[in-house]
């Protein structure tokens, strides 16, 4: 799980980093950036985002979200994504094809997504 201070909650703070118009994406997620850090001390934010017409149980698309928090967590860990501590906030909204996803494509994909933004943006 993700720490508390690395989820980004708000729902101003959702709309301020879809304004930003920063993104990128692969078969599997969307990913929205934030602005750049002016200091770097402050945390990353983080949200995700699984709308109901990809599933509409929850159950479905709850487990969406757990697989991509835990690669985010993991590659944070093991710091094979140095790159997202550049932005403000970061938003993974999920595709159709997500659904039947499993860890290691998750995985893929999230440090794929995050390699791509920081080649395009910085």
């Amino acid at each position: 799980m993700l720490k508390k201070q690395n989820r980004l909650k708000s729902n101003s703070s959702f709309k301020a980093t879809y304004s930003q118009k920063r993104v990128v994406s692969d078969e599997f997620f969307v990913l929205y950036a934030g602005r750049n850090k002016e200091n770097p001390e402050f945390e990353t934010k983080i949200g995700f985002v699984v709308s109901k017409k990809i599933h509409k149980r929850a159950v479905k698309r709850n487990r969406i979200k757990r697989l991509a928090r835990e690669a985010v967590r993991l590659s944070f860990k093991n710091k094979e994504i140095e790159s997202c501590k550049l932005f403000q906030s970061l938003i993974y909204v999920a595709k159709d094809e997500s659904l039947n996803l499993d860890f290691e494509k998750t995985k893929k994909s999230v440090t794929k997504l995050i390699n791509k933004l920081a080649n395009k943006f910085i």
